[in-house]
């Protein structure tokens, strides 16, 4: 008996239609506006095979399920002949029959059919082919059991508990692989609340206009960060699922929900409108000033995941924008005119540690023998000059501070100005470490999640509040 396997969800952790639509999305951003008038006009099948047409797809990086390829591969090592049967354009269904080297026949949607080959048109398919009841189907969606009505043996992998209770109903059924995992947890990991950190910034015009006993003030600044929080998230997961492939390319990105295939596409999509949306919704309580700083942080952050992240300094340039953008945008929220000695640090600041996240990127791809990076503008001969660039940067960053704390303005924030000095040489510490890390290979691509964890970087964030709070205290 012939053993025919699914691929979207069985074979693979993901749905190639959803993954090329997101690439069109990306590579031809106006073609794919078209696709709702393709469905419309031309049907499931034809549209599938429109973008496909337009869309390659890396199937050496696609996230095979492994307990699917064992079953498959042991089956056919005992002479049993195994057909991919899937509703996915014949192109990529080739590619990955070709990569694999495990399949005797490939039945894929396709232009001689003109069908989308999918619940009742693959039963039917089948029983032309092998008869019915002459074949064992592998499958693992609500769509695939028409085809297990007709099947000889029924095998199941990576479904869920109402599509098993539906095949245990046709007969008897192997169990493949298990269940995936609730899409819980892979959800929350898509919206890096741990990047919230981040917004923290949004609460610095506050604290720097010694205000954050305003209790009016901090409700709006509150209010602020949670709707900059849920925007951002909504980015993180549009970020996410345009970045597919090339984080699967990466050695630790690799993990990401997307990128495994722990949270489907779809979802992923419902996911990122449903927190955009809560955020505009609390853009009601706030200035209109700040929505404009959220629009312009959106616009940014667009322009940035679908081109501009390709673009070497640009890139750079835009991240830490990006972080400037939050201050501004806690300006906006409670009136609170930031100083030129706050931008201009941030500016400096933020310069420096987006040079620390791209060397970080290059620096791991040098430990790996590899010289371009995937989806950047970036090679591994870079490295010498992100590192200059990223150390003066950061002295640029500690001088302003310096200048800021000669200047005659700090008479009027602080009781003892002169403590401030304490500051200066752990901040150059701070700085010359954090680069001597990077340096070393130590560092997460990500400095904000490593300052969070970094036990020294704590313990500085505190004595620098301690020594500022000591400036202004009157004693």
């Amino acid at each position: 008996m012939p053993l025919c396997v699914d691929c979207d969800g069985t074979l693979i952790h993901t749905d190639l239609l959803f993954e090329s639509f997101l690439i069109l999305i990306k590579s031809h951003f106006w073609l794919a506006l078209c696709v709702p008038f393709w469905l419309l006009r031309h049907g499931k099948a034809a549209t599938k095979l429109r973008i496909a047409a337009r869309v390659d797809i890396d199937v050496s990086l696609l996230p095979y399920s492994t307990a699917v390829l064992e079953y498959v591969r042991q089956h056919r090592a005992r002479g049993r002949k195994v057909i991919l049967a899937t509703a996915s354009a014949q192109s990529y269904a080739d590619a990955i029959a070709l990569h694999l080297g495990c399949f005797d026949q490939v039945l894929a949607t396709n232009d001689s059919e003109a069908r989308n080959l999918s619940a009742a048109a693959k039963a039917e398919r089948l029983d032309q082919l092998f008869g019915q009841g002459g074949y064992e189907y592998l499958g693992n969606s609500h769509d695939d059991l028409p085809v297990w009505q007709h099947a000889g043996r029924i095998a199941v992998a990576n479904a869920s508990a109402a599509v098993l209770n539906g095949a245990r109903k046709l007969g008897p059924v192997e169990v493949v692989a298990a269940a995936p995992h609730s899409a819980l947890r892979a959800s929350l990991k898509a919206l890096r609340p741990h990047q919230w950190l981040k917004n923290i910034l949004i609460f610095i015009p506050l604290a720097m206009s010694h205000r954050l006993a305003d209790t009016s003030l901090l409700q709006q600044s509150l209010l602020a960060f949670l709707s900059f929080g849920l925007c951002a998230s909504s980015v993180y997961v549009l970020n996410d699922m345009l970045d597919i492939e090339s984080d699967r390319a990466h050695h630790r990105k690799k993990t990401r929900p997307f990128a495994s295939g722990a949270l489907p596409i779809p979802l992923g999509a419902a996911l990122m409108c449903g927190t955009l949306a809560l955020s505009i919704a609390l853009l009601l309580l706030l200035p209109p000033l700040f929505a404009v700083m959220m629009a312009i942080y959106y616009t940014t952050t667009l322009a940035y995941s679908f081109r501009l992240k390709r673009q070497v300094v640009v890139d750079i340039m835009l991240l830490s924008g990006l972080y400037t953008i939050r201050i501004l945008a806690g300006s906006a929220a409670t009136g609170i005119v930031p100083s030129f000695w706050l931008l201009s640090f941030s500016i400096f600041i933020f310069l420096s540690l987006a040079l620390v996240k791209r060397y970080a990127e290059m620096q791991a791809l040098a430990v790996r023998a590899k010289r371009v990076t995937s989806g950047r503008g970036y090679s591994v001969d870079d490295l010498a000059v992100l590192l200059a660039l990223g150390a003066a940067s950061g002295f640029s960053a500690i001088q302003v501070l310096a200048l800021y704390i000669n200047s005659p303005e700090i008479n009027s924030m602080y009781r003892h100005p002169q403590f401030l000095w304490i500051i200066m040489p752990m901040m150059l510490y701070w700085i010359s470490r954090i680069w001597l890390k990077t340096h070393r290979g130590e560092m997460h691509d990500d400095p904000v999640v490593f300052a969070a964890k970094d036990w020294q970087s704590l313990v500085i964030g505190v004595a620098v509040f301690a020594v500022a709070l000591a400036a202004s205290l009157d004693f």
